[in-house]
Order: C-alpha cells, then sequence, then structure tokens
C-alpha cells in the first residue's frame, strides 16, 4: 500500500484524485485548506506546505509520493499570484526531495505550451503565452533542472481540456449549465470548428492516480485522450446528453486569431500506463 500526499486536495481535479487513489487502496493524505469535498477516507493534513521547516517531509506524514496539485487561481490564467507564488513552489518540492521523498508527481498543463497545431509530446517546444503558462513552464524546467532528482522519480502529469463536474471549473460546459438553468434559449458561440483534447475530470483522475502507483514511466507524461474532437461537436454532445433545450448561436463571436485550429496531446505513455497498471 503507497502512502499517497495530495497537495490541493479540495480543488477541481484533487478531490477527484484523492477518491481514485482510495479506490486503489492507497492511504491518503490530504493536504489543503478546507476540506468539504474530500472524501471521508483520506487522512487530513492541515500542516501549511510552504513553510520553511526542514522537516516537513516527516510532519506531512513521510509519504512514498506526493501529488502536488495545490495551485491559486487556476482559472484566471493572467492573475498575478501564478508569477507571485512559483518561488514557493518550487521551494515545496526542494524541500520535500531534501527531506526523503523518493517519487513526485506534479499538475502541469497544455498552456506551458502556448500556440502549437498538432500533437503535443514530451519534446514539443514551450513558448506559453499566460501567467499560468509561464509559471508552470518554469516551474517544470526548474524541477528537472534540480540536482537533487538524479535518484527521484519525477513524472510531470500534463492536462489538456478538461470536464465534467461542471459546476465547479470554469469552462463553457459549466456556462452552459448556468446559461440553461437561466432558461435562456441561446448563447453566442464560436464557429466551434477548433479542436482540442476533451477528458473527463474522472478519466483524468484515474490517469493521475494510476501514474502516481508506478514508477516505470516516468518524466513529461500527457493526460489526456490523444483524440482531437470540434468544440462544435463537444457542446452539441453535451448538450444532448443533459437533455437541455439551449442551443449555440454558431459566428457570434469571431474565432480568436491565436487559438490553434487543433491541438491535442501525444498519449503513448499515459495509454502504456494504463494497459500495464496492475
Amino acid at each position: 500500500m503507497k502512502r499517497v500526499l495530495v497537495t490541493g486536495a479540495n480543488g477541481y481535479i484533487g478531490r477527484h484524485v484523492v477518491e481514485k487513489l482510495l479506490d486503489l487502496g492507497c492511504e491518503v493524505y490530504a493536504s489543503d485548506f478546507n476540506f468539504d469535498g474530500v472524501d471521508e477516507r483520506a487522512t487530513r493534513v492541515t500542516v501549511p506546505i510552504f513553510e520553511k521547516d526542514e522537516k516537513l517531509f516527516q510532519k506531512l506524514g513521510e509519504p512514498d509520493v506526493c501529488i502536488h496539485m495545490a495551485w491559486r487561481n487556476g482559472f484566471v490564467h493572467n492573475a498575478d499570484s501564478h508569477i507571485e507564488d512559483l518561488p514557493q513552489h518550487f521551494e515545496f518540492v526542494k524541500n520535500m526531495i531534501e527531506g526523503g521523498l523518493k517519487q513526485i508527481v506534479v499538475m502541469g498543463s497544455m498552456h506551458e505550451v502556448g500556440y502549437w497545431e498538432g500533437a503535443i509530446t514530451a519534446d514539443t517546444p514551450c513558448n506559453p503565452k499566460s501567467l499560468y503558462g509561464i509559471s508552470k513552464n518554469a516551474l517544470r524546467q526548474a524541477i528537472f533542472s534540480m540536482p537533487e532528482i538524479e535518484n527521484v522519480c519525477v513524472q510531470w502529469v500534463r492536462a489538456y481540456y478538461i470536464l465534467g463536474d461542471d459546476l465547479k471549473n470554469n469552462s463553457i460546459f459549466s456556462k452552459i449549465v448556468k446559461m440553461e438553468s437561466e432558461g435562456k434559449e441561446t448563447f453566442p458561440f464560436t464557429s466551434g470548428k477548433n479542436k482540442f483534447d476533451f477528458i473527463s475530470v474522472d478519466v483524468l483522475a484515474e490517469q493521475i492516480a494510476k501514474t502516481a502507483c508506478q514508477t516505470e514511466v516516468k518524466g513529461i507524461i500527457n493526460c489526456c485522450t490523444g483524440n482531437p474532437v470540434s468544440l462544435a461537436e463537444k457542446v452539441e454532445e453535451f448538450i444532448k446528453e443533459n437533455h437541455y433545450k439551449i442551443r449555440p448561436e454558431y459566428g457570434a463571436f469571431p474565432d480568436r486569431p491565436y487559438d490553434s485550429p487543433g491541438v491535442w496531446g501525444d498519449a503513448a505513455e499515459i495509454n502504456e500506463i494504463m494497459k500495464n497498471y496492475k
């Protein structure tokens, strides 16, 4: 049984990861400010993760693996907090590794890459365009440049377009839920032709949990489907599945010139993890 520390355990993705880990038989230590959405089976941890304490690893339960998902303002991509908090995230990872941590999984994002057309691989060059993407990219570069990681399994899990648990995220799907509940008949939309890699938060959480439960596959791991689908197709599917009456008003908004016509993750590594997981 692995002891897994999850930071940001009550976040949009974190609560699902905690549940999946518990279902897989892990001992889970959940770290956050509040725990209203965290599975009752997890051990709650209130020790501040950003305190400069040489015994932080011990105080956080000496986990076998840490899944670091804590991150402020994840839905506000140009919030100053992304840059302001960056040193604390690096110090936390460094502190945990120096304390004895042997495996760390860190939450990444497709926004590290910036504009790209086609499949994103571990080797795709990054030129992020938002403070969120810049900060995640810098954290990844800093962690992989640390000499301390020589004997540590580092897994950078890069997420794509997440849906599900829709009232807790900030996507077009959460907006559709809200507008449907308000009785609106239509909503303004782009052409919807752009293609993205959509993944449900439950499937993403399972991928992250199973990544943490193994050490053979490491480095940058795209947590994705590898299957590009047009935004229009996904929106129509979402409306149909939920039996909504609201309809998209195609072309009300122009397509943004900086949006890729198609971007998705290369799923080779995550497919290997899911296939080989026992």
